[in-house]
Parts: structure tokens; sequence; C-alpha cells
């Protein structure tokens, strides 16, 4: 979708307003430098974007703020909304105007770990990956040379800016800030990473099944693998496969056919958080995501090698399903509070 100069010029002397949509900032006052427990202590930053104070702070306000979205009715914390793990409790979130994403919002809990961005890896960074979204006309729709054009005329964004780099209000610098705001939204220290390393008190029995399971007979691990439970790859289990054609997926951005139909492994970190589940939100809860599993997947001719069917009881199920709600807990097990 193009926009023409006139109405960007319109939006930006107006400042059209649409019904509101807008997540409050209720983070701590102060995001940690550090990793939570469980996860790599240093939370890894490029070279060409060293930490500030500043740019978390600019980040920060701009990943709250509608100033971003063409008619001023959405910001990035809509789609992404700190009480929902940073993902949001729809299947398609609703960008400007109504228009529908094409894909569930994903969390945005250790993306800082992440080796590439989105669910199709169409971005590189988190620098690349923060501004896709801005421009995008089924989300934010505002085409850049406008936002910057409203941040130089923002006398608070100015200063802001001035102060956080040397150059100022710049599309890189606009990435730069919300990528370093994005690298603190972290999560861990659940009781699965105390039971690892001894702590065997902080799970139950039911929990210490679920986890058997994942790391044997159920094979959840082969995916679901490393210290974010992620071996940020991509894979095709056949979700979104009609009439036994998958997505596109991977091979969009690839351009390579083996990419057909694959998607990437989403962190298993604060999964109570984030329903619904997949990258078109198409399982509404765990019981669900264990049950696609447990089948194998959708069948397609391209699922990954990786996925085959299961057995598992009831009972069994519901312990896969713990395991998976205590990576999304801190402090004892229920029993013991």
């Amino acid at each position: 979708m193009k926009f023409g100069a006139l109405a960007a010029a319109l939006v930006i002397a107006f400042g059209a307003q649409a019904p509101q949509r807008l997540p409050l900032d209720s983070l701590p006052a102060e995001l940690s430098a550090s990793a939570p427990f469980g996860l790599p202590a240093e939370i890894p930053v490029p070279l060409d974007n060293p930490f500030s104070a500043a740019k978390l702070a600019l980040g920060r306000k701009l990943f709250f703020d509608p100033i971003l979205s063409l008619d001023r009715s959405i910001a990035c914390a809509s789609c992404h909304q700190p009480e929902h793990g940073f993902a949001e409790p729809a299947r398609l979130s609703s960008g400007v105007g109504g228009a529908l994403t094409q894909r569930n919002a994903p969390s945005l809990f250790n993306r800082a770990f992440g080796e590439r961005q989105m669910w199709d890896g169409k971005g590189a960074s988190l620098e690349q990956q923060a501004l896709l979204p801005i421009e995008n006309e089924l989300e934010m729709a505002l085409p850049l040379d406008v936002a910057l054009e409203r941040l130089r005329a923002d006398a608070q964004y100015s200063e802001l800016f001035a102060t956080a780099f040397k150059d100022g209000v710049t599309r890189d610098n606009l990435a730069r800030a919300l990528a370093t705001f994005v690298r603190r939204l972290t999560f861990g220290d659940s009781p699965i990473d105390r039971f690892r390393t001894g702590e065997v008190a902080m799970i139950t029995q039911q929990e210490r099944t679920g986890m058997w399971l994942w790391e044997s007979r159920a094979g959840c691990w082969k995916c679901h693998s490393g210290p974010n439970f992620t071996d940020e790859d991509f894979h095709a289990t056949g979700i979104g496969v009609q009439s036994g054609e998958p997505e596109p997926g991977r091979a969009a951005i690839t351009a390579d056919a083996g990419d057909r139909g694959k998607f990437k492994t989403p962190t298993l970190r604060g999964l109570t958080l984030t329903a619904p589940y997949m990258h078109d939100g198409s399982l509404a809860t765990l019981e669900e995501v264990v049950d696609f599993y447990a089948r194998g997947g959708n069948p397609n001719s391209a699922l990954d090698s990786r996925l085959a069917p299961f057995e598992a009881t009831l009972e069994e199920r519901a312990a896969l399903v713990a395991f998976l709600k205590a990576l999304s807990r801190s402090g004892p097990p229920p029993q013991a509070r």
C-alpha cells in the first residue's frame, strides 16, 4: 500500500485520531541489565548498537506511543502487550483501520537471544525487525519518512533523540532505540531451571513426568532446545496447511522450495501468558498444542521429519501441559506455597 504525499501531509497536519487500543507501560521502572537465571547471564548487544540508558528510555517511550501508526490509534504495545507476555490474546491482531495481520503476534520475550526475528525470519536483527511493522499496511501503516517527520516535529522526541544519538532522528536510530528496549524484555528463572541445577523440590511429580516425556518419547527437545527452549530454526509442522498444501512460510524469504511451510520455533518460556499458539493462532490452549504434536502434526508434503506421532495417555498429556506451565512460573511448586 502506497500513501501519496497529500495523504501523508494531512496525517501530519491533523494528527488523525481513531479509537485507542493502547496498553499502559506497567513495567518496572528499571529493566535489568542481566538476564534471569536459566538464560545466558549477559544479554547480547551488537557492536553497532551499544547499550545506553538514553537509548533504552527512548525505545521504551516509542514502544508505548501511537505516534508511529498512521492514525495514531495503535502502538507497538498494542500487539505486544506486557500483561500477555508481549504477545496478544487474539489469533490475529488488528492494525490501523481494523486490518487483520497475517500472523499471530509472537512474544518478544528473550528475543535478544534470537538469531532471526519474526515467524518467517524476515528480520535479520532486532534493529531490522523493529521497523517492519511500522510500514506494514496491515499493522501500523505509516511510511517511515512520515514517521521521522513526526518525530522531528515533536520537541520532546527531538530532545530525546539528540540525547541518545549524535545525529538525532534517523531511520537507523529509530530502529536502534526500539531494539535496545526489546533486548531488555527477558523471562526466565522458572522452577524447571532451578530443578535442573539440583533444587529437586521446585517441581511437582506431575511436572517431572511431563519433563521426562518432553525429553524422551514426545521428542519436544528436538526443536525446543537450549536455555530459551528453541533451536532458533524453522520447521514445517503442518499448521496452516490447506488441502494438503503448506503456506510459503520461510520460503517466501529465502526463495528456497525446501523452506516451504517452515516457521520459527518459538520459545516455550512464558506460555501461559501468550495464548493462542502457533503462527496463525489456531490452537487456543496448551492442551490443544500437546494433542497436535501427539498426532504428529498435520500431514503434508513439507512435514518436518522430526515430527512423528507419539503415544500418551490423558494423564501423560496433562503432565506435559503441567511441565510447560512450570516454565511460566516462579517460586516453589503450587502445593508447597
